[in-house]
């Protein structure tokens, strides 16, 4: 699995002009993507790590803090560019598989006592954010 983890000061996901998830205040956004490997020993580090990871204001983690997270799933995270101009998505995991793997992901946090928000698989989605930093990480698992 692979994220990119983004520390916000509220961030919104719209599909079709209707809100479909919000977090509200400090948290983070997490754009997550699955391959053809993942599963659930992937999840389950995936979901340590957006968790736990020291990146909100004074160090703190999501779980530490009580903030939000933003789960929208994000399948060309695993675009390959090295040949040509159109990049290839070959290692993307297809729906089939992504889907519940992001959706564990989300739910494992929810398991955690986070409050979570979530985009709509598979949707072209409008992400809205307020970067606070901005303070990015790449996270693979």
């Amino acid at each position: 699995m692979r994220a990119v983890l983004q520390r916000i000061d509220g961030a919104r996901v719209v599909v079709e002009g209707e809100e479909v998830g919000r977090i509200d205040g400090p948290g983070v956004l997490a754009l997550v993507a699955a391959t053809h490997a993942d599963g659930d020993a992937e999840v389950a580090t995936m979901t340590r790590k957006i968790a736990e990871l020291r990146m909100l204001d004074g160090e703190a983690s999501v779980e530490d803090a009580g903030a939000g997270v933003l789960v929208v799933s994000q399948f060309t995270l695993y675009g390959r560019t090295s040949k040509g101009r159109r990049p290839s998505w070959s290692d993307a995991a297809p729906g089939a598989i992504a889907e519940p793997l992001v959706d564990a992901v989300a739910a494992g946090l929810r398991e955690r006592g986070i409050t979570v928000a979530t985009g709509r698989f598979g949707a072209h989605m409008r992400v809205e954010l307020c970067n606070d930093g901005p303070f990015t990480l790449v996270v693979d698992v």
